[in-house]
């Protein structure tokens, strides 16, 4: 618990550093956005330099196959080198709204795709995330700053086609890699 005080005023604050929202309204139909998570080239279209998506029987899904519950995931990162691979499974994927995956070491990811005041809502949820000072910093914060922008790229690409990302693995301390 953090107390601050200013000016005669106490405001308590718990923080939760084992899970962190992310919301982003994004103009693009229910099943594009899905579809942009749960496929390979959908994916690779806004968030990765390659995916690979496993079924439970090991055969590689195909480039737009949706992934399933108990299918696993390798992905590579740009500016990222390929010892950096993220690996998980998939722990829930309903075909329209909802999709669930471990997330390494750094937690369980929720992606939800809603409706609120008229406009599609993609709802990021991270938790479970380690809460010992190192993984506050590396996933917490590393995390929450790295899917907001990723986030934006993703919203970017399916309303105009704009890709963000620094695809330059030899630029380096950029934001957008």
């Amino acid at each position: 618990m953090v107390i601050l005080k200013e000016k005669n005023m106490s405001i308590n604050i718990n923080y939760n550093w084992s899970r962190f929202v992310k919301r982003i309204p994004v103009k693009a139909n229910k099943k594009a956005i899905y579809n942009a998570w749960t496929t390979r080239v959908g994916i690779e279209s806004w968030l990765l330099r390659k995916a690979e998506y496993k079924n439970s029987e090991g055969r590689i899904l195909t480039d737009n196959e949706q992934v399933s519950i108990g299918d696993t995931y390798k992905w590579l990162r740009h500016g990222y080198g390929d010892e950096e691979m993220e690996k998980g499974t998939v722990l829930e994927a309903n075909g329209l709204d909802v999709f669930r995956f471990v997330f390494g070491v750094e937690g369980i990811v929720t992606v939800r795709i809603i409706n609120a005041e008229n406009e599609t809502i993609v709802e990021l949820i991270q938790e479970e995330i380690p809460t010992d000072e190192s993984s506050k910093v590396r996933y917490y914060l590393g995390c929450s700053i790295g899917w907001t922008y990723h986030l934006t790229n993703l919203k970017s690409i399916l309303e105009g086609g704009i890709d963000l990302r620094n695809k330059n693995n030899k630029l380096k301390n950029v934001i957008n890699s």
